[in-house]
């Protein structure tokens, strides 16, 4: 029966094939961060949006080891997965092979990723479920005096903001005294190094940068104007994509639309678009210029996850019996706050949970191409097939 018994160990080192166990769960990561990110545009068109859809997924799979029947299915659900197809067992033991295979070390990366939920030290917490929580999500739990909520709040900014290297402060604020429980997820990723070839600062320019045809800011241009990079110019749909290698096993899209063609190709974000982009690139000479810049994303997830299929979640409907049996839990709030960085020598990123110059062909085999107008960007794990950032940057000066 589902969630009745403890679910057996993976202790052997993490294999990247083709039967590993985080390919397994890849399809419903990427549906998930898809349907996340088609519902943050829809409710603000004209926003910058930066999140983390695998350490939402994580978190929350992490939380359905604690819920039962028809919650529990709801989560699992509600997190793009098809359960006639994945079993329970496969999605935990997929998590916990994808979260051990990011966190291997890597001088070239540093990443830390992880969940954490802070629970009312009143309460008595299920050995089996602090027991799986920790086995294949590597999450902490603090028990906590909600009766407090400025020292509450402070303990989970102070563990937040250490977890993410002091790139994210502040991510809570206002809890209430009835408050039992608060899920947080974070991740920081940093690549040594993004561009395969570094820009150089003296080449750097304050350029315009069309927000929409009425908006028109300044930016701070980087320019390469030897280098080779994975190219796209796609003919089925406007746009061109641009594809940068970090040094380990992730890579970044940058995925800008033609001139008034943001809502086209927004449409049709797909993973079987991204699978396609990535078979049609070939390694071109361009002349690239690329915005300097730092975008943020914060989220309320108990306001948006509802909207996704987690109906019972943040209500008294939820069966979060599996945490414990003292009190009838809810899940109250949610937080997730994502942040990019982009600069000369390659991007940061953290999380917790007009005129417009188009491309044109200068001479042969020469290609000019502006990031000077809104485009989307998805940083991916290769090797798991995830999704690790999503977003779409349309002004860059807005932190």
């Amino acid at each position: 029966r589902a969630g009745s018994s403890p679910l057996p160990l993976h202790q052997e080192p993490p294999s990247t094939g083709e039967g590993s166990p985080s390919l397994k769960i890849a399809p419903g990561n990427t549906a998930f961060a898809l349907h996340f990110y088609h519902l943050m545009a829809s409710q603000s068109p004209g926003s910058n949006i930066f999140f983390s859809p695998l350490s939402i997924s994580a978190s929350y799979a992490m939380l359905s080891l604690g819920a039962r029947s028809h919650s529990k299915t709801q989560i699992l659900e509600g997190l793009g997965f098809n359960l006639t197809e994945v079993s329970e067992s496969d999605i935990h033991r997929g998590f916990q092979h994808l979260l051990h295979t990011l966190h291997l070390p890597d001088d070239r990366l540093e990443m830390h990723m992880g969940s954490t939920l802070f629970l009312s030290q009143d309460l008595l917490i299920l050995p089996e479920f602090l027991n799986d929580s920790v086995a294949f999500y590597d999450s902490k739990l603090f028990l906590t005096n909600f009766h407090d909520p400025v020292g509450t709040t402070q303990l989970i900014n102070d563990h937040i903001k250490e977890e993410t290297q002091g790139k994210i402060v502040d991510l809570v604020s206002k809890l209430n005294t009835d408050i039992a429980m608060v899920l947080v997820n974070y991740i920081y990723f940093k690549g040594k190094t993004l561009w395969e070839k570094p820009f150089q600062p003296s080449m750097t320019t304050t350029q315009d940068f069309h927000v929409d045809e009425n908006t028109v800011v300044q930016v701070p241009m980087m320019l390469q104007d030897t280098a080779h990079h994975w190219y796209l110019n796609d003919r089925y749909l406007p746009c061109s994509v641009l594809r940068m290698d970090y040094k380990g096993n992730m890579t970044a899209f940058f995925i800008l639309p033609n001139r008034g063609k943001m809502k086209q190709v927004e449409e049709a974000l797909t993973p079987e678009m991204l699978t396609r982009w990535n078979r049609l690139l070939q390694k071109r000479k361009l002349e690239l210029h690329f915005p300097k810049f730092s975008i943020s994303g914060s989220y309320q997830l108990n306001e948006i996850l509802p909207k996704m299929g987690f109906v019972d979640l943040f209500s008294r409907q939820v069966d979060l019996s599996g945490i414990t049996k003292e009190k009838k839990l809810q899940v109250s709030k949610s937080f997730h706050k994502a942040i990019l960085e982009v600069d000369e020598v390659g991007t940061q990123a953290a999380a917790a949970t007009g005129i417009f110059t188009t491309f044109l062909s200068a001479w042969h085999n020469h290609r000019v191409l502006w990031f000077n107008r809104p485009f989307f960007v998805v940083i991916f794990s290769t090797n798991t097939q995830s999704i690790l950032f999503l977003g779409k940057v349309v002004n860059p000066t807005k932190p």
